[in-house]
């Protein structure tokens, strides 16, 4: 078992780095006009301390919960340093959240105090932030939000000496992405955050000489563990990415030698390759020997991750078409399992026991097994007390010995690997009475390199489920052309027809509808870390889906 010391929490590990990576670069911020500004460790503490003295002349009360509002960046890691020297909590909101939901959660939470910096959509957020609560600005914040986190900084007046927090003190409240119902405060105290880190360095060797580049949003649990957290454990070099148009050339600044991505962005980054070079000329130039390393180096190089050492995938199932891509690159997938409720670490691939559809075995110190009705429960230090005011949620979330009902159901095999298998909740039953899991279905649907996302459901009284189908940019870029429309159709047919074999018989696919338009965070569709909010998905096509039953067609066009 891990023995968290006082040395091992968050701000100890920040004044280390501060004494002895003083002039080591830690972070690096690009800016819209092109420049980039590197913080050291001593700077950036330095940031924070003024801020943090700031935030103590606010008289509000020790563990106050304050705010960060913001697109991932620099100052959003200096804030969270400051809230926990000047003994507060801070409160992460997306950065894409409707003015309902920030004032739910601002509210909910009590907030004093709200940082405020780049946003996307700046008056839909900032109309949810209740009148009267106080703002801070960082940098790159909407105009007229005062005070400013550069005029703070240019008082000069730091917080001295090195403050601390308990280990049992609560040091961050994540609001859940709420795929369902309302966001619930996931209460993490420091000693979570100082536990997290120790077992992932275990897990990939980090160190001081690695970079890493934060771009999922660092209100969500698992950039906050593997960025955030194993840079504060282990004084390793962040970059950020300044926007979506300057995306590939700040991961080709940065060189990460970890990266960290998501499912849907790997088969993003695939696509965007096969756009050029098609698959199966891609799978015969890797066939020759004495080409096939350099068109490997050319491709990571160009993705601007060649210097990749550990790279991982979470928050949903990879397909295992697109595991196998990058492998033929050199590039080994190690997909991972954990959720907000355990500070997002509790399973990990390791290569010499990898096993596609299934997401690894307990990382250090985590016990993991599977209920009577098959549903995943797991317990480690990473686990959350409890739900912030909401002592009835907590309850539930725990079995009588302190395991956490993760709502997923899941089995492991006899080397430990567990395999998510659905959701508990998310199983729905035929007219006949069958249930089905949509999860493995909508895994294997997503294999297609034409498709990019996939959401499966059952119409009311239907003894079938159909799935809804989002196509990538470059197959839609054929639904103007009759011909490529044509093949495409007859493709999709055949994969429905190859998936529906794998399939027990109440399990199979009626048809395939292609959705005209996207699935995105804007419009509510998925979460941040786009794992697609079935409900919100479900309700948006109900109305279709008497009519595509009728019509007995295997594809369907919206």
């Amino acid at each position: 078992m891990t023995t968290v010391t006082h040395s091992d929490l968050p701000l100890q590990r920040i004044y280390a780095h501060e004494k002895n990576l003083a002039d080591r670069v830690y972070l690096t911020q690009p800016y819209a006009d092109g420049h980039c500004v590197d913080y050291t460790w001593k700077q950036a503490v330095y940031e924070a301390r003024c801020i943090a003295k700031f935030l103590n002349e606010q008289g509000f009360p020790k563990g106050s919960c304050i705010a960060i509002m913001s697109k991932n960046c620099a100052h959003w890691l200096m804030a969270d340093m400051a809230i926990w020297m000047a003994g507060h909590v801070s409160v992460p909101l997306y950065p894409t959240l409707t003015r309902a939901s920030v004032k739910q959660i601002l509210e909910h939470c009590e907030a004093r105090l709200v940082f405020v910096g780049k946003l996307d959509d700046p008056q839909e957020m900032l109309a949810g932030v209740p009148q009267g609560m106080q703002t801070l600005a960082f940098p790159a914040a909407p105009p007229a939000i005062t005070p400013t986190w550069d005029s703070i900084k240019a008082l000069g007046r730091p917080i001295e000496g090195e403050p601390t927090c308990k280990p049992d003190d609560i040091a961050t409240l994540i609001y859940t992405s709420g795929t369902t119902g309302t966001p619930k405060g996931v209460i993490h105290t420091h000693a979570t955050l100082a536990w997290a880190p120790i077992v992932l360095q275990t897990e990939i060797h980090a160190q001081v000489e690695d970079r890493i580049i934060s771009y999922l949003p660092l209100s969500h649990v698992a950039e906050r563990s593997a960025v955030e957290m194993l840079s504060f454990r282990v004084g390793l070099h962040v970059y950020f990415t300044e926007s979506l148009a300057t995306f590939l050339s700040d991961i080709q600044r940065a060189r990460p030698t970890v990266f960290l991505s998501v499912p849907r962005l790997w088969v993003k980054f695939q696509q965007g390759v096969s756009a050029k070079l098609p698959e199966k000329k891609l799978r015969m130039l890797l066939r020759i020997p004495f080409i096939r390393g350099k068109v490997k180096k050319k491709i990571l190089t160009q993705l601007g991750l060649n210097h990749v050492r550990v790279a991982c995938s979470g928050a949903a199932p990879t397909p295992e078409s697109v595991l196998n891509w990058y492998r033929a690159l050199g590039l080994q997938l190690l997909e991972g399992y954990g959720m907000t409720e355990v500070f997002g670490l509790s399973h990990l691939c390791r290569p010499h026991s990898m096993k596609v559809g299934h997401v690894g075995e307990v990382m250090a110190d985590v016990h993991c097994r599977i209920s009577d009705t098959g549903e995943v429960l797991v317990k480690s230090q990473g686990n959350t007390t409890g739900y912030y005011l909401d002592p009835e949620k907590t309850a539930d979330l725990f079995t009588p010995d302190g395991y956490i009902q993760t709502g997923d159901k899941g089995e492991i095999d006899q080397r430990g690997r567990l395999r998510i298998t659905g959701r508990v909740k998310e199983i729905f039953k035929t007219s006949k009475g069958k249930y089905v899991a949509p999860a493995p279905i909508e895994n294997l649907l997503t294999a297609h390199s034409s498709v990019e996302a996939c959401c499966v459901n059952i119409g009311q009284n239907e003894s079938q489920p159909y799935a809804l189908l989002v196509l990538s940019q470059e197959a839609k870029n054929k639904l103007g052309n009759p011909a490529e429309l044509g093949l495409l159709r007859e493709d999709l047919k055949a994969h429905l027809a190859q998936v529906n074999q794998s399939l027990d018989e109440h399990e199979r696919i009626a048809f395939l509808a292609v959705c005209s338009g996207d699935w995105t965070v804007d419009n509510g569709m998925v979460t941040p870390t786009f794992k697609v909010k079935r409900h919100v998905v479900e309700s948006a096509y109900v109305k279709h889906t008497d009519a595509w039953y009728a019509t007995k067609s295997a594809v369907l066009f919206e």
